[in-house]
């Protein structure tokens, strides 16, 4: 009898001793949820670190190109063959071609444009765009017919004309272009001989030219 109490008594040690030393299956999920969530935590920690350098690289670059466009020349200008306020007058016809004074420049960012000579000489480097517009109506005298052209350094660019005028009374006609200028080239329109231009107060014959971007 003895004998069977002290079996019964080491048997209940041992099973309350293994209840307390061993985890219960509970325990043991739960641990690895939590090492399953650190792990995902650190995967999302490095993460932020990546796209937090990418955004850091993203900031210099935007960085450098607003310094870029910042300092960039400015070269712009735009202007009329007159400044006429009142009546009208032809410029033209001539024996030989003769360069458009484009006499009122309203525009002219880095004055590069002169408008006693009509010439553009470009300040650097780089990608143009100009442009040029002409009118030409009816008016006294023959009934001559008009015709220019954009020119580089005395070489023709683009041209635009009109033949006089017949029922329609007035035409306008005008091209343009993008050119690759180095610095100091010149840029300028020209009447062809023996063709002529109007100009009066609305201002409807003009030369425009920017910078595009530097090269």
């Amino acid at each position: 009898m003895f004998v069977l109490e002290v079996f019964l008594l080491i048997f209940l040690w041992s099973t309350q001793a293994q209840d307390v030393l061993t985890p219960s299956v509970d325990i043991i999920r739960e641990l690895d949820k939590l090492r399953a969530l650190e792990g995902r935590m650190k995967a999302m920690e490095a993460e932020m670190d990546e796209l937090k350098m990418k955004n850091e690289g993203l900031s210099r670059s935007l960085e450098i190109i607003t310094k870029t466009i910042t300092d960039q020349p400015k070269v712009a200008f735009s202007a009329t063959l007159s400044n006429l306020q009142e009546g009208f007058k032809f410029l033209g016809p001539f024996q030989n071609t003769v360069t458009l004074v484009y006499e009122n420049a309203f525009t002219n960012i880095g004055y590069a444009y002169d408008p006693q000579t009509g010439i553009f000489t470009a300040p650097l480097g780089g990608v143009y765009y100009f442009s040029f517009s002409l009118f030409h109506p009816v008016g006294p005298g023959s009934q001559a017919k008009t015709g220019a052209s954009l020119v580089k350094n005395g070489v023709l660019v683009v041209a635009a004309t009109d033949n006089a005028p017949g029922a329609d009374s007035e035409d306008t006609s005008g091209n343009s272009a993008s050119i690759r200028l180095e610095k100091g080239d010149q840029v300028y329109v020209q009447l062809w001989e023996m063709n002529r231009v109007y100009t009066d107060g609305n201002k409807r014959n003009t030369f425009s030219g920017h910078l595009l971007f530097p090269v």
